[in-house]
Formats: C-alpha cells, structure tokens, sequence
C-alpha cells in the first residue's frame, strides 16, 4: 500500500449510524494540531480492521495492527474538563484525547468541572465531581 506524503493524519473509529447516516467521528486532538479545519472538506480512506472483516490481514509493516491504543485516562486521575453533551442515561460526557468519552453523573452540558477518574475501560471512563469550576459564575 503506497502512503502519500500528502497524508494529513491517520486514526481508527467506529463507523455509527445517525439518524441514518454513516458517521465517522474525527477526534478533537486531531483538529487541535490544526492539520484539519472546521468546514472543509477531506478525502477519507477506509481499511477493514482485522475484526471487521472476519479474515485476518497480511501482517507487515503496513498493515499490522497492534490493538486499540490504551486508553489516555488512568484510575484516580484528574482533571478539568468541560461536559459536551449529556448521554442517553441523563449523564454529563466530555471528550478527551482522541476523542475518548469520560461520562460524568450530575452534570449538565456546559459544565466546566474538575473530576476524578473513578473506572477506565477500553473506550469510556467514568469519573466523579471533585469541584465546579463554573458554578459560581451562574451557569446553572
């Protein structure tokens, strides 16, 4: 597989269905780096996983692929984050590295709130309130 130096940057994600779309989310930290911009468009190349497509792929430099990363949040971390939106269950989600989600209960989308990270898993952690940091400012 030739790999043009025009590559801009290289991930792994579910592909999801919304609202019957097929939907790919890029992470945060990728658009941070400032190679991708908000409202352009990109050319997007898509590889089977070696779980996706049921048979396994030729193993070489390429190709091989060494498992998802580990997750960039540790037990009894923490630090401050804000609550993107709010999940299915009523409770707080905020982004991370990568884009990974942390969800936090008893928070409200807006929160800007210190956490601790109580329970990390291969791709959520869960995390309490250790302080608000926005509360005082009247955005509750």
């Amino acid at each position: 597989m030739d790999i043009p130096p025009e590559l801009t940057c290289l991930f792994s994600a579910p592909v999801e269905d919304q609202d019957g779309a097929a939907v790919i989310e890029v992470p945060e930290e990728e658009i941070h780096r400032g190679e991708l911009q908000n409202g352009e468009t990109y050319r997007v190349a898509l590889l089977p996983s070696p779980t996706s497509s049921g048979t396994e792929q030729p193993t070489n430099e390429l190709t091989s692929d060494p498992g998802p990363p580990e997750p960039p949040v540790e037990e009894g971390e923490t630090r401050s984050v804000e609550i993107d939106t709010i999940g299915d269950q009523g409770d707080g989600l905020a982004r991370v590295e990568r884009g990974f989600v942390v969800i936090v209960p008893e928070t409200e989308q807006g929160d800007h709130v210190a956490i601790e990270i109580t329970d990390v898993r291969e791709n959520v952690a869960f995390a309490q309130v250790v302080e608000r940091l926005n509360e005082d400012a009247g955005t509750r």
